[in-house]
Parts: C-alpha cells; sequence; structure tokens
C-alpha cells in the first residue's frame, strides 16, 4: 500500500540521516543502535504493505507474504542480537586478510597482523584521539611525529627540543612530553613518557618501550603481534 511504504521510506530516511549524520545518543541509544532501529520498523512497514497488498489480490498470497515477512524479520532480529559475536568473527577474518588491522579477541589479547613489508601497524588513541604506531622495540620511548601533536593535544609552542634521537636520516632533536592516556586495543596507559619530533622527522608514529614495557607481555607469533595488558587473561 502506498501509504504504508510511504512511511517505511520515510523510517528509512531517518535511519539513514541518524546513521551518517547522530553523534550523541538517542533515547539512549547509540546513533547505530537508533539508526538499525529505525531502518527495521521502516522494513517492517514496506513488508505489511505487501501483506495488506497480498490479501487484496487473494487470501494465499496474503498467507505468503506472512510467511515471508515473519522469516526474514526473526533472521534480522536474530543477527541484530548477536551482533557482537559476528563483529568478532568479522574482526577475526579481515585480521586475516587486512595489513595493520587491531583486533582484540575474547579474553583481551590485541592482535595485529604483520604487513607486507614486514612491520606491524597499530591503531589507537592518545589523549582521545584516533593514531596509527608502527610497533618498534628498537624505541625507548613512544614518539609522535611533530605534524600530529597538536591534534593530540600538545602545542608547538610549548614545546621544548632539547633530546637528542637517532634517526634513519642522523641526529634529530625532540621534545619530551607525558600522554595523559594511549590506548592501543583493549589496553589503555596512562601518564606514558613520549617524544615530539620536529616536523619531517618521521613518517609514522612509534609504539616504543615506554608504553610496551608497562604490558604484561608481548610476542610476534608468525605473522602476528600479540599484546597482552597485565590484566589480560591467558
Amino acid at each position: 500500500m502506498p501509504g504504508i511504504r510511504s512511511i517505511g521510506a520515510l523510517l528509512f530516511l531517518a535511519a539513514l540521516l541518524t546513521g551518517l549524520l547522530a553523534e550523541a545518543p538517542l533515547a539512549g541509544l547509540s546513533p547505530g543502535e537508533a539508526a538499525g532501529i529505525l531502518g527495521l520498523f521502516g522494513l517492517a512497514m514496506f513488508l505489511a504493505g505487501s501483506i495488506v497488498e497480498g490479501f487484496t489480490k487473494h487470501w494465499t498470497h496474503g498467507v505468503q507474504a506472512i510467511a515471508v515477512s515473519c522469516g526474514l524479520l526473526t533472521a534480522l532480529v536474530v543477527t541484530y542480537a548477536a551482533r557482537g559475536e559476528l563483529q568478532m568473527v568479522l574482526d577475526r577474518a579481515i585480521g586475516d586478510i587486512a595489513d595493520g588491522r587491531t583486533v582484540v579477541s575474547e579474553n583481551g589479547e590485541v592482535v595485529a597482523a604483520r604487513r607486507t613489508d614486514g612491520s606491524f601497524i597499530l591503531t589507537g588513541r592518545v589523549n582521545g584521539r584516533d593514531t596509527r604506531f608502527i610497533f618498534d622495540t628498537g624505541a625507548s620511548t613512544v614518539v609522535l611525529r611533530a605534524e600530529r601533536a597538536a591534534d593530540l593535544g600538545f602545542k608547538e609552542a610549548d614545546l621544548d627540543f632539547s633530546i637528542p634521537v637517532a634517526t634513519a636520516n642522523g641526529t634529530a632533536l625532540a621534545a619530551p612530553v607525558v600522554i595523559d592516556s594511549l590506548t592501543v586495543g583493549s589496553i589503555t596507559e596512562r601518564n606514558v613518557h613520549a617524544l615530539v619530533t620536529r616536523s619531517g622527522v618521521l613518517h609514522a608514529n612509534l609504539l616504543g618501550m615506554s608504553f610496551l614495557e608497562r604490558l604484561g607481555s608481548y610476542e610476534v607469533r608468525g605473522n602476528r603481534l600479540i599484546l597482552r595488558g597485565k590484566e589480560t587473561r591467558t
């Protein structure tokens, strides 16, 4: 029916706008959850229209439409209820084929796949901002590129470039800082000592020993890097 399907179309549009534009929680739901519920109601309206249309043709068409609608809605509800488990399976599958993707296992281990160049890239957050690091046990501290320092809360005017560091291009000066919070996967450490290099010195941030030495353990197993926090279950 046109009226019911129009309502469904409006609900689909609301779901799309919510998913793309909303940032704050809606009625206690995250934007993703709210968008999913709106989309589900939109689909229900379309299915209801199909059922009504089926009965206007013949009762057998209506019964068939009900059976199809119930099966589809049941599958969607079950899938939504199991979204956490499905996301974990998806993460594991992607982790097997995607260079540098960081995955958190069921017991809290943070796992990253080796890149084709042999390095490990880990996605993390510095002072609440998304950041990527190269795993580097040869770096005595975490090292941040100057190009991202301001975004991470370190103003260039406040930095004292007085610490000499060795780089691939020779010796350079870096500024000591303290990161309020550094998160990689499920592991968060606070008050982490780090260095900020001058612009152009590094091509990537380094996850060095000032963070790694706080972990319960870390190891390279085959093509996987595994980080374990001190509270990680083994």
